[in-house]
């Protein structure tokens, strides 16, 4: 697929996916840093701008609508007990 942080679209297969403000900054994120592991703490600080305390779902929600929508279940990975990261697929 093909991001433009610029114009904030995203396209897979030439075909232009419809992603959330916030969707799009997960992202972004997660690309910018490979291989990089998050907690969801992390996440909702950076993205979110607060600290969290209890429940993290929104991050577990928003990365689920990002690996639907694009297909990314590969690339988006659990870190069982830890949060997320992104490994880009060669």
């Amino acid at each position: 697929g093909e991001i433009s942080e610029e114009e904030r679209t995203v396209k897979k297969n030439g075909i232009y996916i419809e992603l959330t403000p916030k969707e799009f900054d997960l992202l972004l994120y997660f690309i910018k840093h490979p291989r990089h592991v998050f907690t969801r703490e992390k996440l909702l600080e950076e993205l979110w701008d607060y600290s969290y305390m209890g429940d993290t779902r929104t991050v577990d929600i928003h990365v689920q609508r990002l690996r639907k929508k694009l297909g990314l279940d590969q690339e988006l990975c659990t870190v069982f007990g830890v949060g997320y990261k992104y490994v880009p697929v060669q």
